[in-house]
């Protein structure tokens, strides 16, 4: 036995050299499930699919090519160590409790491809040899390398590059790369000044109410409108498509030809046709299916009679013969489906699906992508008959470790499940119809409606996003058609509508939004009431985690802004009313301002502890015309026991939580304005009634003006 594999032997922690012809991913760490096949050491490229169990993440593979050839088997070395073995439990113990032995396969590529941009950095400086990397080489690049991103991701690069040295020595043949400096100096010297910018879910802009506005709406349309109508036209398609390809050539066929299409071209009517790639032909698998010819007796037809020339200049449309049952305003959304658009209203109606489980769920993208057919059973009646909440069963991947503290690429099944509202519910149902029992929902294998490409797993997150951006596209044409332009959705303000911005923007719209202004009032309210009742059906989180972390953030966020504008006013001069204004006055004192948008990780530990102060946070209510200083034991809505936050959306008159300032009371007065206009054109039960809510809305205003006071004659 050779010294080194006697090494391997006593220290569990070594590997032994590899051969040219070795795995690039050994046995021990396959999945029993994954069947991707293994690249060899030798390669020039390796898939890391083999590590890769996560639907929603894509099979990457490392490119060799891009590593210098005098540093490349060094770093090869390293980076099959890294794949293979696991870090020294000594060297996590001081690392922080995020600390991984191993990592998970895109992770262990994002790192190899670091080391690969250190190795080119070696290479033009003429540095042949990783032992040639001491501390001055090692500040050198720390100094511009770092230089060129956020302080976060800076901490990021530098774990990775200590990792190549503390890979490099559980290797078979050690290259002896110097420690990085700030292994003993400690990181924060070496990263970007405090105050850059970092990522994170806190950190994402909430998208912008007027687009989400008309975005839920028109996904929530194709789901309880069109969704029928779509995937029986799918079905037809399919199913004329099969024709099709069936059909022999036979004289009936070139008959029937002569007899339906023939008569139709000379009469001078449109003819069935299609978009090619760059030009209009004639809708040859359409034609063949609907007169049981076969396609190149079709072809041959078109060719013999110059029905080409005819088609490019009167095309025609192609109707699938399903019936048209969705509803626009009362009016069938389309006279007939098209044959040629059946294809892209499935890609828009998965589309659609995933926009409402991305937003009314709470779920990271990876959890929706990781969805599976039959995750929300129908529940069983409860004792009184009514049904009980539906479930959704689901996976979570973020920080998922097994015992030894190693990544697990396949996730674990979230404990506590989550809460489904009916636009949920509906969803789901709609993507089971599209995909076989107990296939992921989102399968690639079965969203693909215009190619099959044999992709694994579920759609990725760029073509989720691209999905989303043609969808919207989509959707501001067909606006324009039915002539509904005032539901066309806008460009957001904050840039591309990302798939990470849905679970931010639910948060921001039930803390800020309680009255529903972008839709979903009563789901809103629903959603609210789940949160924060944070008992054993918790929402879609075990303990506080989960949605819970960013609910709290924009909610004291929220909060904050609140008792900032409440300051300013009475700051300007305005009066305050109602039975908590001394104490929203003393609360508003003692909240702090927050100036900007950057929020570090430790804000929702601190958002939590500020909610949890009862009857000093203050809750704005737009929809109600007022503050709410919001204590459990004083609040009418009724509230969760537990409860940190009010049922903005079950706001009633008298509660002792209520606060007014003069601004709230012009508000009441406009609105007051606004129901009478609208009540001079509708009919008379509906008039009166609006009249009657406008003086109801007056006499509030008029009671803040008798029993207003100043700040100063209340503090």
């Amino acid at each position: 036995m050779t010294a080194v594999g006697a090494a391997a032997e006593i220290d569990t922690y070594m590997l032994a050299m590899p051969s040219p012809d070795s795995p690039v991913v050994l046995p021990q760490w396959i999945s029993r499930g994954n069947t991707h096949p293994n690249s060899r050491y030798q390669d020039p490229i390796w898939s890391m699919a083999p590590l890769i169990d996560n639907p929603g993440t894509g099979l990457v593979k490392l490119h060799w090519k891009n590593c210098p050839g005098p540093l490349l088997d060094q770093v090869k070395l390293a980076a099959w160590t890294m794949i293979n073995g696991q870090l020294r439990p000594t060297y996590l113990q001081t690392r922080g409790v995020q600390a991984r032995s191993r990592s998970g396969g895109t992770d262990m590529l994002a790192t190899c491809h670091e080391w690969m941009r250190l190795a080119r950095w070696l290479h033009e400086r003429q540095i042949t040899s990783l032992a040639a990397c001491a501390e001055t080489e090692w500040r050198a690049y720390a100094n511009e390398r770092l230089s060129q991103v956020s302080r976060d991701t800076a901490a990021i690069i530098c774990v990775r590059l200590a990792n190549l040295w503390a890979f490099d020595q559980l290797s078979a043949r050690p290259s002896g790369i110097a420690r990085p400096p700030w292994e003993a100096e400690g990181v924060d010297d070496f990263l970007p000044a405090v105050g850059t910018a970092g990522g994170g879910e806190n950190a994402t802009e909430p998208l912008d109410p007027r687009v989400l506005g008309p975005l839920l709406i028109w996904a929530i349309r194709f789901i309880d409108d069109f969704a029928d109508d779509i995937l029986a036209a799918w079905a037809e398609r399919r199913r004329m498509v099969a024709v099709a390809a069936a059909a022999k050539a036979a004289p009936a066929g070139w008959a029937a030809l002569e007899e339906w299409l023939l008569p139709m071209a000379r009469a001078g009517h449109p003819l069935p046709a299609n978009s090619g790639k760059s030009e209009i032909q004639v809708a040859t698998t359409y034609i063949a299916a609907l007169t049981g010819s076969n396609r190149g007796q079709v072809s041959r037809f078109v060719k013999q009679y110059g029905l080409a020339e005819i088609a490019a200049e009167r095309p025609g449309p192609c109707p699938l013969r399903v019936p048209v049952t969705g509803r626009i305003n009362g009016e069938p959304w389309r006279e007939h489906v098209d044959f040629n658009e059946a294809a892209e209203l499935m890609k828009h109606l998965g589309t659609a699906a995933t926009i409402i489980l991305l937003y009314l769920t709470g779920m990271r993208p990876q959890e929706v992508q990781g969805l599976r057919s039959g995750c929300c059973p129908d529940p069983a009646p409860t004792a009184d008959g009514t049904d009980g909440r539906r479930l959704i069963h689901s996976h979570h991947y973020k920080n998922v470790t097994d015992d030894d503290g190693n990544h697990i690429s396949a996730g674990e099944v979230r404990q506590v499940p989550w809460v489904a509202i009916t636009p949920v519910v509906h969803a789901i149902r709609v993507l089971e119809r599209m995909v076989p029992e107990g296939e992921l929902l989102l399968s690639t294998a079965h969203h693909e409606f215009h190619s099959r490409h044999g992709h694994a797993g579920a759609l990725k997150k760029h073509t989720l996003t691209l999905r989303i951006e043609s969808f919207v596209n989509w959707v501001n044409r067909e606006a324009g058609v039915q002539g509904l332009s005032d539901q066309t959705i806008p460009e957001d303000p904050q840039g591309a509508i990302g798939l990470g911005r849905f679970r931010r923007s639910l948060a921001w719209h039930i803390a800020r939004r309680p009255g529903g202004l972008i839709a979903l009032a009563i789901q809103y309210g629903h959603m609210r009431t789940v949160l924060d009742a944070r008992t054993s059906s918790s929402y879609g989180a075990r303990g506080r985690g989960g949605i819970h972390a960013i609910l709290d953030v924009e909610t004291a966020l929220a909060a904050a802004d609140t008792a900032a504008r409440l300051r300013d006013r009475v700051a300007a001069g305005e009066n305050v009313s109602g039975p908590a204004a001394r104490r929203a006055l003393t609360a508003a004192a003692h909240t702090p301002r927050f100036e900007g948008r950057i929020v570090p990780r430790t804000f929702a530990r601190k958002a939590s502890t500020f909610l949890a102060r009862d009857g000093i946070v203050l809750y704005d209510n737009p929809d109600a015309f007022l503050i709410c200083a919001f204590k459990h034991d004083n609040a009418l809505c009724e509230p969760e026991p537990g409860a940190t936050a009010p049922r903005q959306y079950d706001c009633r008159p008298g509660c002792g939580n209520t606060v007014r300032t003069d601004t709230h009371a012009h508000q009441l007065r406009e609105r007051a304005d606004e129901l009478d206009q609208f009540a001079a054109h509708a009919p008379g039960p509906v008039s009166k009634r609006l009249h009657a809510n406008a003086s109801r809305l007056r006499e509030t205003a008029d009671t803040h003006d008798a029993t207003a006071h100043s700040a100063e004659a209340l503090t």
